[in-house]
């Protein structure tokens, strides 16, 4: 490591760092485009070749979240996510019922629809619950942010990092391999965090009030029908190629290219492709070809590479390494957030000689890097797009303590609950 690299890997760390604290004073400056000025810093600083550049960019990751946002899109589009959130709360009829069962509906919402998605569909829905619990809007809100991020560290496609992870890992069948060890956590912790939420508010365990009519949310019978097809059949070949290759038989080793064909095949077929296309969020897009390109270069230089060496084991292989992990992933996902931390974790991890099979240690970085996220309104993207649209459309907010002082007491519950499931199994 030279001293002019780590010079200029230190400049591309306070940018990103810089760039993220910021945004919570301007937070209509989006996360990725402080992505792409770090990328602009690492290029003009030779951290990463030019000629090199493109190269660095996981095609299978950019692919997998382009099929998944479109797929998406169609359902959203379609009516369908809002009609499966409404038909789910009408038959809820008291105050307990509503609240958890609104906490499991956000959670698997996430966990198969990516949490970003959810983030921008779910704030009408969070209103809807917070007029039926008597105007507690702040609680819905904070409800829809938790329950986004814990349902989303139950699979691979739940949210980005769990993508990097499941791609660049070398796990054989990341699908099975989430869904065993971390459907039971996330469903608990689920349900605790409701009712963890309802004692911390005091709201009082009475019969609903909230009537609301599922086929009033479907605005293309044609279009829900595509797009439940589409995806239904996307998570069931990836869940199915993923047990392909535990089992030794002939699979796709590019994951990416399931939903994206998926959506691909079905485009052509609905109302209007162009509105599908432009609901694919190519900000997170941009987000991820600039992020490949900076943190390798931030990498490269050495910078961090103490810092991480300090806090994790060189060992990280079994509960003591396993707890460092988790430390790390709390600390780091504050101060750079859970997506580009868990793209230098996997690379320290590689470092340190862990493989695919060592599915414990990746298992503990998705569920911990993610979890994270429910500290502080910056430890996760979903949390800045909820709050974004709280403000925009609603004209209200939530400060930046009053997240912190409830989801410090959601992530001393659930981090631990996570780390002991997969310290036992």
């Amino acid at each position: 490591m030279t001293t002019q690299a780590a010079l200029s890997g230190a400049v591309v760390l306070a940018v990103l760092l810089g760039g993220t604290v910021l945004r919570s004073r301007f937070p209509k400056v989006p996360l990725w485009s402080v992505m792409m000025l770090c990328t602009a810093v690492t290029l003009l600083a030779d951290l990463v070749p030019v000629e090199e550049a493109m190269t660095l960019v996981d095609l299978d990751v950019i692919t997998l979240l382009i099929g998944m946002f479109a797929l998406v899109g169609m359902a959203d589009r379609s009516g369908l996510l809002d009609f499966v959130a409404y038909y789910f709360l009408s038959v809820l009829r008291t105050t307990r019922a509503l609240v958890m069962g609104s906490s499991l509906l956000f959670g698997m919402m996430s966990a198969f629809f990516v949490n970003d998605t959810v983030a921008l569909m779910g704030p009408p829905i969070a209103v809807t619950i917070g007029r039926a619990l008597g105007g507690s809007y702040e609680f819905a809100f904070l409800l829809l942010c938790f329950s986004i991020t814990i349902g989303s560290a139950m699979t691979p496609i739940g949210n980005p990092q769990n993508v990097l992870i499941a791609v660049q890992s070398g796990m054989r069948a990341p699908f099975p391999e989430f869904l065993l060890k971390l459907a039971v956590p996330t469903l608990l912790s689920l349900t605790i965090t409701s009712l963890l939420m309802m004692r911390l508010y005091k709201l009082p365990d009475v019969r609903s009030q909230l009537t609301v009519s599922p086929w009033e949310a479907v605005r293309s019978k044609r279009e829900l029908v595509l797009a439940a097809f589409g995806g239904g059949a996307a998570v069931t070949a990836l869940m199915v190629n993923d047990i392909n290759a535990a089992l030794g038989l002939p699979h796709i080793t590019t994951r990416g290219l399931i939903p994206f064909t998926a959506a691909a095949a079905l485009l052509a077929f609905t109302e209007s492709p162009r509105e599908v296309l432009a609901r694919v969020d190519f900000g997170t897009i941009l987000f991820f070809i600039g992020m490949f390109i900076s943190i390798e270069g931030i990498w490269r230089s050495g910078v961090l590479q103490p810092v991480l060496s300090t806090l994790l084991l060189d060992d990280p292989v079994g509960p003591l390494g396993m707890v460092s992990l988790t430390v790390l992933s709390l600390v780091m996902s504050q101060l750079i957030s859970n997506v580009p931390y868990t793209k230098l974790a996997i690379e320290q991890l590689k470092g340190l000689g862990v493989t695919g099979a060592e599915t414990d240690v990746w298992l503990t970085l998705a569920s911990a890097a993610t979890l994270a996220g429910n500290l502080t309104i910056l430890g996760a993207a979903s949390n800045v797009i909820v709050l974004e649209v709280l403000e925009s459309r609603y004209g209200a907010t939530i400060s930046y303590l009053r997240f912190m002082k409830v989801g410090a007491l959601v992530t001393a519950v659930t981090m631990p609950l996570f780390l002991l499931f997969l310290v036992v199994m």
